[in-house]
């Protein structure tokens, strides 16, 4: 009996630790997401799980095309998943379905869009310090900054860098 018990206490203690150590993984050094919608199609489609790095931006400021998981904007208790396109400082144009960026006449090259942007009203953002401006890929099918009450993700709110996607397959996201 006492060799049981210290066989069972003993696997306690090995579930115990892995428990411990997913936590502070998964709370601490990665993000684990799932994308519920095809905003982001089609660099990551509907369905995908992604990985993203908690730590990456410890060490540097997040960069223009980059792939983030942040707290949206309008309900903090829900996370998104977009490409940034505009950092602090930057004005961005929307003009005939194409993004111009301070104030260019060429518009942004943009090969990761899933099609060209249908044609809206032209608007005009400027993005304060500390804030950024994200868009989905899929731009006609994507709810974000453009559509948001709350239009720019803020540094705090951005939870990682998004690395790559491991479900339904493996691909390296930057």
């Amino acid at each position: 009996m006492k060799v049981f018990l210290k066989e069972v206490f003993s696997w306690i203690q090995i579930i115990v630790i892995a428990a411990l150590i997913a936590f502070l993984l998964n709370n601490f050094v990665i993000a684990n997401s799932r994308v519920p919608s095809a905003s982001m199609e089609n660099t990551i489609m509907t369905g995908s799980r992604l990985i993203g790095s908690r730590l990456h931006y410890n060490f540097t400021d997040p960069k223009r095309g980059d792939i983030i998981i942040f707290r949206y904007p309008d309900d903090e208790s829900i996370f998104f998943v977009k490409r940034i396109i505009g950092i602090g400082g930057d004005t961005i144009d929307i003009i005939d379905g194409k993004v111009f960026l301070n104030g260019t006449s060429t518009p942004l090259d943009e090969p990761y869009i899933k099609e060209a942007m249908i044609p809206e009203e032209s608007v005009h953002y400027e993005v304060p310090e500390g804030a950024y401006f994200c868009l989905g890929d899929n731009r006609n099918n994507s709810g974000d900054s453009r559509r948001w009450k709350n239009t720019f993700v803020y540094r705090n709110k951005i939870i990682a860098k998004v690395l790559f996607q491991y479900f339904p397959s493996i691909k390296k996201i930057s």
